[in-house]
């Protein structure tokens, strides 16, 4: 009898220490959730879905050409006078005055000599003046043959050059040849480009850049897409600050933006930066840019 009592104690007192264990651990569960519950939703950068203009591009590479060029070949003995020569000349100012008549500019631009002082490509008593229109700037460039089809008079072009750094020179396609050269395989095309401030010099190297195909799409920052294996997701906000994961079709990628083809609307609000904060169908606090 007393062992029957015995082991029934012992039954319940497992039993009580097991409840007890369970009741703790509920209560401690219910407290860290309700602890954590309380804590506000991670700030996470946000923005809209906008409409910019993506094109195809083809880089290559080009010699700056001044849009009008003229040389004088002058006698130094033909100098009346001390020789000043001005930086800069308008059309019709006077270049040199020369025993023989003066040297009046055809055109503006800007003046250059050589033959001065002891020069190889002149003689003794020879020197030579430029005169440069440099408010155009054109380069001849050489087009792949596979690109012909969509290089169109009219298209934007960029230049740049290694002294201004990223600098960019805005310009157009202005002629394209009417056939194919059959030695090199390619298209020659020549590009006109603004430098109304004379930033770019005659005999410059420059980086072109062709832009064709040109197209108004849905973009956004490359920082807001995520993939995984072959497929693309974004997080799209809804009016309730609910971050959900949505799956995208994307396009080109430039300067930092990326093409959207499907599974965003323009408006859509998405989040921009910080995807590693957001869990899928959590609450966000959306900070615009």
């Amino acid at each position: 009898m007393r062992r029957s009592t015995k082991i029934i104690t012992i039954v319940s007192v497992f039993f009580l220490v097991i409840a007890l264990v369970i009741t703790a651990r509920t209560m401690v569960g219910k407290h860290f959730q309700k602890k954590f519950s309380k804590r506000p939703p991670p700030g996470i950068i946000v923005t809209e879905v906008i409409n910019e203009e993506f094109s195809e591009k083809l880089e290559t590479f080009g010699t700056a050409i001044s849009s009008k060029s003229k040389t004088f070949k002058i006698r130094k003995d033909e100098v009346s006078g001390e020789l000043k020569l001005k930086e800069k000349v308008k059309k019709g100012d006077l270049i040199i005055d020369l025993a023989v008549g003066n040297i009046i500019a055809p055109f503006n631009g800007v003046l250059g000599y050589t033959g001065l002082t002891e020069d190889i490509f002149v003689s003794d008593n020879i020197f030579i003046i430029t005169l440069d229109d440099n408010s155009t700037i054109f380069s001849d460039i050489k087009i792949p043959e596979s690109y012909a089809p969509f290089i169109k008079k009219g298209l934007p072009v960029e230049a740049k050059v290694s002294s201004y750094g990223d600098k960019i020179f805005k310009g157009k396609i202005d002629f394209i040849s009417s056939r194919i050269n059959a030695d090199t395989r390619s298209l020659l095309s020549r590009v006109s480009i603004n430098n109304e401030d004379l930033e770019l010099l005659s005999g410059s190297l420059l980086e072109i850049t062709v832009k064709f195909n040109l197209r108004d799409a849905l973009s956004v920052p490359d920082t807001s897409i995520m993939m995984e294996g072959e497929k693309s997701y974004i997080y799209k906000v809804s009016d309730k600050n609910i971050a959900n994961k949505t799956e995208v079709d994307i396009g080109s990628r430039s300067n930092g933006k990326i093409e959207i083809l499907s599974g965003l609307i323009e408006g859509d609000l998405i989040v921009a930066e910080g995807l590693k904060k957001v869990r899928p169908r959590g609450k966000i606090k959306p900070l615009k840019n």
